[in-house]
């Protein structure tokens, strides 16, 4: 009777502490348990996926991009370097210049031909064909020399735009000129719409007298393409580049 009695409470205790057996209607812990880890082990597959991919995206894309620009930095020089370009030389296949804007600390950028996402990737600045026609500013022409850039990888060489300020310079160098601007007026945002900031005459930058003008335009906010931040300058002189191609003071 001990013996039995001693068996029955030990398989009584067996069964209240086996968790593969539980009550009716009660869920298994260990189909849960599993479930649970499946699903963790899901969630940190996906965090290092969409860590690799934002790395990728704004890192990896600027070393690709940059290394693109600079080769093709490297050929628009050479150009310039030959004499047999003839003068006022500009417009290449690689390349019509170069912008430098020290307050974005972005060094000096090429400029191409063309806004479309294949150039931008590149890792350059392109001006305007389309929908409105950039005024290159070896141009006679009264205009706006309308340029984008990415802000975020692929070079994001518009990344600091936002440190921009009124009265600081904005330099376009080409093979004989440098073009030194002044920004007038900034726009931190309008819809990515609204061609009228790229105007001949921006309008909206409080300008209502043709003139030779430069625009910038890039995405906002920060990582996101919602929006434009525009920055508009005016010219203020051109100064000849010299044999050992000094740039400007506003460049020292």
């Amino acid at each position: 009777m001990a013996a039995t009695t001693g068996d029955t409470g030990h398989a009584g205790y067996a069964d209240e502490g086996d968790a593969s057996s539980p009550a009716p209607g009660q869920p298994r812990r260990g189909r849960i348990a599993f479930a649970v880890s499946v699903f963790g082990e899901l969630l940190i597959t996906a965090g290092l996926v969409l860590g690799l991919f934002v790395v990728y995206s704004l890192w990896w894309t600027n070393v690709i991009a940059d290394r693109h620009a600079d080769k093709q930095a490297d050929k628009v020089r050479e150009t310039w370097a030959q004499e047999d370009t003839g003068p006022g030389a500009l417009d290449t296949k690689d390349g019509i210049g170069f912008l430098h804007v020290p307050a974005m600390k972005n060094g000096e950028v090429l400029v191409e031909k063309g806004t479309s996402t294949d150039i931008l990737n590149e890792g350059v600045a392109g001006y305007y064909t389309d929908p409105v026609k950039a005024t290159l500013p070896s141009s006679d022409k009264n205009g706006n020399f309308a340029l984008a850039a990415h802000r975020d990888g692929h070079g994001a060489k518009f990344h600091n735009i936002d440190k921009l300020k009124k009265g600081d310079p904005i330099v376009f160098e080409t093979r004989d000129d440098w073009y030194v601007y002044k920004v007038y007026a900034v726009l931190p945002e309008t819809s990515k719409y609204n061609v009228e900031v790229l105007g001949g005459i921006p309008k909206e930058s409080g300008r209502s007298k043709a003139g030779h003008y430069i625009t910038l335009t890039t995405c906002t906010p920060v990582y996101t393409s919602r929006y434009r931040y525009v920055v508009w300058g005016e010219l203020v002189r051109v100064d000849k580049v010299n044999a050992d191609r000094t740039p400007p003071k506003e460049l020292s």
